[in-house]
Parts: C-alpha cells; structure tokens; sequence
C-alpha cells in the first residue's frame, strides 16, 4: 500500500494517478508493492532527518529509509517539497516534473539503482526518465 503523508500545506492534487504509477514503476522492475510511506516536508524538517540519521548537515530533496524485503519494495520516502521547487528552477523545469523525477528515485534506490558514481547517477537519470514517460493521467 502506497500512502502519502504531509508535514507541509503542500497535497498532491493526483493522489490515485501517482499511487497507480508507482504501482506500474515497481511492477516493471519486477517487484512487488509492500508498504511504502511518502512524506511531504520543509527543508527544516528533511535537515533534521539528515542530521540526526545520516549525520548529514546538508540540504537535500529527499531521504529514503530502506525496509525492503527481497522482492517486496517497502519504505519511508522523505521529500522536502522546497528543494523540488528550487529544484526546478536550477534545472529549468516545471515543478511536477521535477516532483515526479524525485517521488520515482525513491523507488528506484529500493530496485537497487545507485547514484554515488558518475556512471550510476547516469544510469539513475536514464532510469528516471524512462519511468515518468511511464506516467500518464486518465482523460
């Protein structure tokens, strides 16, 4: 089960077409669904998490914690909803793209994609944009 979670004024306005996406996204990895937590925040709130997990005193747009087991994809999904904007404005994109690209790279850490090398993170981009072509909104 897929849920999302606020700890900002920020709500997705397309809950159901992003839970069916990311359902897609995961079948296509050939994984299955398990429990799977996005929580939208402020860059205070993300800091914090960084800081007092990850020992991280640095901004960022997202933090996963991993609870995948084998196959089952499971997890908590962080996203600070400021870094997607500023996000999207350094790469010169609209918001919900830049949403989606950060909502799909948690997913795609629990696949067991990477992004700490410079062949990884281009392997990791590609795999981005292969899912967000994968997104679509029911007319």
């Amino acid at each position: 089960m897929i849920t999302f979670n606020y700890e900002t004024d920020f709500r997705l306005e397309n809950e159901e077409q992003i839970r069916n996406w990311i359902g897609e996204v995961i079948a296509s990895e050939e994984k299955s669904e398990g429990e799977i937590s996005y929580i939208f925040c402020d860059d205070a709130y993300l800091h914090q998490l960084n800081v007092d997990y990850l020992n991280h005193d640095t901004l960022t747009d997202i933090i996963s914690f991993d609870y995948c087991l084998g196959n089952q994809i499971n997890g908590d999904i962080f996203i600070s909803v400021e870094r997607v904007q500023e996000n999207a404005n350094e790469f010169s994109t609209t918001f919900d793209e830049e949403l989606k690209r950060v909502i799909i790279h948690g997913i795609l850490h629990y696949c067991g994609y990477k992004d700490k090398s410079e062949t990884d993170q281009a392997e990791m981009t590609n795999k981005e944009n292969e899912k967000i072509q994968m997104f679509h909104v029911e007319h």
